[in-house]
């Protein structure tokens, strides 16, 4: 892969990781600060949110937006993130999950009690009644989890719009026996609705590729997002002690920590000449992002996706809170996106505008004929481990 900026020396599919020395012949670097970029980063409009050009023409396409659409929508999510931690708060026991609504670019809240509907538009969102609280869905969530689910059970969620949990199955296997059972079993614990899937999910790390961004063995994934000290990516590329080495196969550094399955996140430290960046790759069909925090984006926002294969990719969120039922094992607390990826792309960032919202944890389908992504939230593995996330 040729490089093509000082920076893309040290990128590792969605973070950008800048060796000390400009790194043309591949060899390892030593200064100890770093260069200045030779290409513009994007900057960041009045709202604080990244409005270039190239973002609006990735809405666009993967989103089918006009760019007056586009320009709304990033604009409305922006004040959603902000709208749904008031909005929360406003509710509180009442709270039934909320979501962006993309037909009113509003923040939609579900509520059990309608004497808390005031309080709750008062921050600007939308109201619906629902018959549960997000607490109790999630402890139907909980009891589904402590049971053993069989293949054809692809994962469920919570899911507020639904008011219930769902659960979603393979439907080549629908009519098997042990997904009968576990659909009774899971009906018992509470409100749970079902779905379909065409396939079940896979983690996306790939085989060595000669040239793409980094490995461990002969696994190849891709960087999440830069923390203080190194930066996080998906548990099952590696795990703790394992050495990595970058896109030029020099020695970038060490696994610290890793979890898969039941989680699927993992921190990597850096040294060696190798620093962080708050960038996120845009692979030439978007600028280069700024990270400049980490406010979860809610159901329904739209969201981007970098990794090492496909690059960058764009769709919406369609869960959170998902159980993910991998061959390997379950892995909880994820969220659901209909942004395609494929293998390789493992560990890489998604984005919302500027915020960080997870890494790359596996899926179904590509993006040829499209397809559905998990990632794992940024937050819950900064407070994992103890990490700071680099932002600019």
């Amino acid at each position: 892969m040729r490089r093509t900026t000082v920076l893309r020396a040290a990128l590792t599919g969605a973070v950008l990781l800048a060796t000390a020395a400009a790194g043309l012949s591949g060899g390892r670097a030593t200064a100890a600060t770093p260069p200045a970029p030779t290409h513009a980063l994007p900057a960041p409009s009045a709202a604080g949110a990244p409005a270039s050009a190239a973002l609006v023409s990735a809405l666009r396409h993967d989103l089918h937006l006009t760019e007056r659409q586009a320009k709304a929508r990033l604009a409305a999510e922006a004040s959603a993130r902000t709208v749904e931690q008031a909005a929360r708060k406003a509710a509180g026991a009442a709270y039934g999950g909320s979501w962006f609504d993309p037909k009113s670019d509003a923040l939609v809240v579900a509520l059990t009690d309608d004497t808390r509907r005031t309080a709750v538009e008062a921050t600007g969102a939308r109201t619906v009644h629902t018959r549960h609280t997000e607490s109790q869905l999630n402890a139907v969530k909980a009891a589904l989890d402590a049971l053993r689910a069989p293949k054809g059970v692809s994962g469920w969620h919570v899911d507020p719009r639904a008011g219930a949990v769902t659960v979603t199955v393979v439907a080549a296997h629908k009519s098997d026996n042990d997904v009968r059972k576990f659909l009774t079993r899971a009906r018992a614990a509470g409100p749970v609705t079902v779905e379909e899937t065409r396939q079940a999910p896979r983690t996306l790390a790939a085989g060595t590729v000669g040239g793409d961004p980094y490995y461990t063995g002969n696994v190849r994934c891709s960087i999440g997002f830069s923390v203080y000290g190194g930066f996080v990516t998906a548990g099952h590329c590696g795990r703790p002690g394992m050495g990595v080495s970058g896109w030029d196969h020099s020695y970038v550094g060490t696994f610290q920590g890793s979890s898969f399955p039941d989680n699927d996140y993992a921190w990597v430290s850096v040294g060696s000449g190798w620093w962080t960046v708050p960038v996120v790759l845009g692979w030439g069909t978007v600028s280069d992002q700024l990270v400049r925090g980490s406010a979860e984006a809610p159901i329904g926002a739209s969201i981007c996706r970098s990794g090492s294969t496909s690059h960058w990719h764009c769709g919406t969120v369609l869960a959170k809170n998902e159980t993910v039922n991998y061959s390997e094992g379950a892995v909880h607390q994820m969220t659901k996106t209909n942004v395609c990826a494929e293998p390789g792309d493992s560990g890489g960032s998604f984005i919302s505008g500027d915020r960080a919202q997870g890494v790359t944890s596996g899926g179904w389908g590509n993006c040829s004929s499209g397809g559905e992504t998990w990632f794992q939230p940024v937050n819950e593995i900064l407070g994992r481990y103890g990490l700071t996330l680099h932002t600019a």
